[in-house]
């Protein structure tokens, strides 16, 4: 999600791909919205455990925090473009129903 600034920058030359800093270009609220969210979701994580989301404790395990709550405002981000422009309705997965 360039356009919100969620992403690395690119720094590529030659053929050798290097990823910097996170971008922080583009809309600053609704970026501002989506790491609270998502910052919100992983204090809960690290605190309670996330049974519900193998991915989001995978990440843990190996990312610092920081680096996952960027992840996940990012990955937040591109269900809702994806409900947006498919005009979609958001179903929770079956283990996260529970």
């Amino acid at each position: 999600m360039a356009w919100l600034g969620l992403t690395p920058l690119q720094r590529s030359s030659g053929g050798k791909q290097k990823l910097g800093e996170t971008s922080r270009m583009g809309e600053r609220t609704l970026r501002r919205l989506l790491i609270i969210g998502a910052s919100a979701t992983v204090r809960w994580a690290m605190r309670k455990g996330s049974m519900t989301d193998p991915w989001l404790s995978r990440m843990l395990e190996r990312k610092p925090p920081m680096l996952v709550i960027v992840a996940l405002a990012n990955k937040t981000a591109r269900i809702v473009w994806a409900l947006m422009a498919r005009g979609g309705i958001y179903r929770t997965s079956a283990l996260a129903a529970r």
